[in-house]
């Protein structure tokens, strides 16, 4: 079994006990992990906090080195990491390359560039010099779907501000995180500054989200989940960032050229077979457009073939666990019975071994039904017609509780921003512009607080103080 990684170095669990897990492929047993207790969180706290006074004291430049170091490492690892990836929660291997791996030492280079560039302390407001400096202890709880990217965008902004971190990584698909703080030990990153204790969320995630040591705990996760953490954290009035879910929609106006848009949105909602909290899962289409918009999105979603993540004909894996496949089984089901018409797809489970669900869409569907307003997290797409206008779309887009991305297509660049100006979510792509991992990410109404990525994501690892001249 794995070690925990604790003040620099690998060591066993106080707990003894361990996780396992298992590949959603094969539905077979490729690893143990430690289930964490208490007291390796306060372990590791404390680790934590005696490191942070020299950690925080470093240059920002020489902090950044580190990160630096880190990126490169990860992409000379890069076919080994994505390997891990694709076997431990299921991605297709090109997409656990090129999204999974390449991008997260993308945002750890961004960081180390950040720490360099980022003016800490230059700024001047009449008699008074502003100075910002690292939060403290942050407590990172990370999920499963992008286990290295999440990661990598909680710690590369904490450690780049100068903050010590304890990591508890989701204990369904570890293994990058073990990955990770190999990386951490090669490039010599100071023993105490980042901690990973694995462990099952109630027991862990709650030790570390109400420990009094941890200035700041930064979560990605369910909204049922970021809520239990924010109350933990209220607790000891902690700073609190939350990346929780959506339900994103993607607005297609009449002048759209529309299967472009249909096209993307598709690819978009199937994105990690769906297990993406951005996904664009709902399709908002004219009326007049509407069968059209179904045919064309019935036939993209018949190209997703749905296999072995290591065949390169593969473009969905499976599910990441059976827990997760019964969960969206159960979305399916409810679908249909609430009058939604299956269009592709569906409950039935392809043949063979494995977490698979068939990539579906669903017409028919009308605001308010439970598939439209409810995060599924698989390969689903509602498509929800509109017949009174702009108004009428944004209305549909905005009413749901969640508010993390979306989409506007339309024939003019103007037209599209004019409309995505009025949605009430995070992020929104125009006309199908591309994810930017520089530009800030986080959601409005229940899917979170704070921001990640960025300039804005360094910023919520940091406090501000004024020195009155």
């Amino acid at each position: 079994m794995r070690h925990l990684y604790l003040d620099g170095a690998w060591r066993p669990s106080a707990s003894g006990a361990s996780i396992d897990v298992v590949n959603p492929a094969t539905e077979e047993l490729i690893d143990r992990v430690p289930a964490g207790s208490p007291a390796d969180v306060e372990a590791a706290v404390a680790a934590a906090r005696a490191a942070l006074p020299r950690w925080s004291a470093t240059p920002p430049a020489e902090r950044g080195k580190v990160l630096a170091a880190a990126a490169a490492l990860i992409r000379e690892r890069s076919d080994q990491i994505a390997r891990i990836i694709s076997t431990d929660m299921g991605a297709p291997y090109g997409m656990a390359l090129k999204v999974q791996t390449l991008m997260p030492a993308e945002v750890l280079d961004s960081y180390a560039r950040l720490a360099e560039a980022y003016e800490f302390d230059t700024r001047r407001i009449g008699n008074s010099w502003i100075l910002r400096e690292p939060v403290g202890v942050v407590g990172a709880i990370t999920p499963w779907n992008y286990p290295l990217h999440q990661i990598v965008c909680k710690v590369g902004p904490a450690l780049a501000a100068g903050c010590t971190v304890v990591l508890k990584p989701s204990e369904v698909a570890p293994l990058a995180a073990f990955a990770l703080a190999g990386v951490f030990d090669e490039v010599g990153l100071p023993a105490g500054v980042f901690n990973m204790v694995s462990g099952h969320g109630p027991v862990v995630g709650e030790a570390v989200a109400a420990h009094p040591g941890v200035d700041m705990v930064s979560f990605t996760g369910s909204t049922a989940a970021g809520r239990r953490v924010a109350a933990l954290a209220a607790e000891t009035v902690k700073r609190v960032a939350l990346e929780l879910g959506g339900k994103s929609a993607s607005v297609i106006l009449p002048d759209a050229d529309l299967p472009t848009a249909v096209k993307t949105t598709v690819a978009n909602a199937f994105l990690n077979s769906g297990q993406t909290c951005s996904a664009w899962t709902r399709m908002i289409v004219h009326r007049d457009q509407y069968d059209e918009a179904v045919r064309l999105a019935v036939a993209a979603a018949g190209k997703y073939t749905v296999g072995d993540p290591f065949d390169e004909a593969t473009r969905l894996g499976p599910l990441v666990s059976a827990a997760q496949r019964d969960r969206v089984v159960r979305y399916i089901n409810r679908g249909q019975e609430e009058g939604a018409r299956l269009v592709a797809g569906g409950a039935d489970r392809p043949a063979g071994r494995g977490f698979y669900v068939e990539p579906t869409v669903f017409a028919g569907v009308e605001p308010g039904m439970v598939i439209e307003q409810e995060e599924i997290f698989g390969p689903v797409l509602t498509i929800v017609p509109y017949s009174r206008g702009e108004d009428e779309a944004v209305a549909i887009a905005d009413g749901t509780p969640y508010g993390l991305a979306g989409a506007v297509w339309a024939g003019s660049e103007n037209r599209a921003v004019s409309l995505a100006r009025r949605l009430r979510t995070g992020q929104v792509a125009i006309n199908g512009g591309r994810f930017n991992p520089l530009a800030p990410f986080g959601g409005y109404k229940q899917s979170g607080l704070g921001r990640e990525l960025g300039e804005f994501g360094l910023e919520e690892y940091l406090e501000t103080k004024s020195l009155q001249l």
